[in-house]
């Protein structure tokens, strides 16, 4: 209860001094109330990295900030180890801001890996402006959204928006603010896209990982929670 009471009064006190209620609200921290959508489980505490596991490569492209997972820095991938780190069906939703000319990703149905870029899974693609042109909420190199449906959609580098990854069965859906940019349903064994090439880049079953991507990349995620559907 002191502590409720202590983050309504620092929020009054912010509020007090000229802060827009949408700017002091923007980069708070998820709430248990937050998470209490039916079914779903937050699965980043907003304080810590508990719950996860950094491979090892480049630790400090990893840290937590004023109530989000801050991702800056070399590449390194970072794997949820909780409760939902061996899912099937399942529907995640992730407040994500990625800033301008930054890159990251959400993988899933993925296995931890020490070093590299993950083998196994798919990645949802965080990317608003960066080079490469497989941008944000892309199904990577599957099903690629490009910059002019982001426009299209109001997506901007800087700016928060709700990332949805929803899977059952074959079937993906990637939802960016309540918007489907992509939904796929993947073919069986050698009709796969990239099938040859990266033949553990498919849906199965496995973990969440998020994605330092390179130096010049900043990326921030929160209110990233899961409700399993199998």
């Amino acid at each position: 209860m002191l502590r409720s009471r202590t983050a309504i009064l620092t929020l009054a006190a912010l509020i007090a001094g000229g802060l827009p209620l949408t700017t002091v609200m923007a980069d708070q921290p998820a709430t248990a109330a937050d998470a209490t959508e039916t079914g779903f489980v937050s699965i980043f505490d907003g304080e810590s990295l508990d719950g996860w596991k950094i491979n090892e490569e480049n630790a400090d492209s990893w840290s937590v900030e004023d109530g989000m997972i801050k991702v800056a820095g070399e590449r390194s991938h970072m794997y949820h180890e909780g409760e939902f780190a061996d899912v099937k069906d399942f529907h995640l939703k992730a407040d994500v801001k990625v800033m301008p000319k930054g890159n990251s990703g959400i993988f899933f149905h993925t296995k931890y890996q020490s070093i590299g870029w993950p083998s196994f899974g798919h990645e949802c693609q965080v990317n608003v402006s960066h080079y490469d042109p497989k941008k944000t909420s892309s199904l990577y190199d599957v099903v690629n959204v490009d910059a002019e449906t982001l426009q299209e959609h109001g997506i901007e580098a800087g700016q928060w928006y709700e990332q949805e990854i929803i899977v059952e069965g074959k079937r993906v859906r990637l939802i960016v603010n309540g918007d489907t940019l992509v939904d796929y349903t993947e073919p069986d064994g050698d009709a796969r896209e990239g099938a040859a090439e990266h033949p553990d880049r498919k849906i199965s079953q496995g973990t969440f990982a998020l994605q330092a991507h390179d130096p010049g990349s900043v990326a921030y995620f929160k209110n990233i929670r899961v409700k399993a559907l199998n």
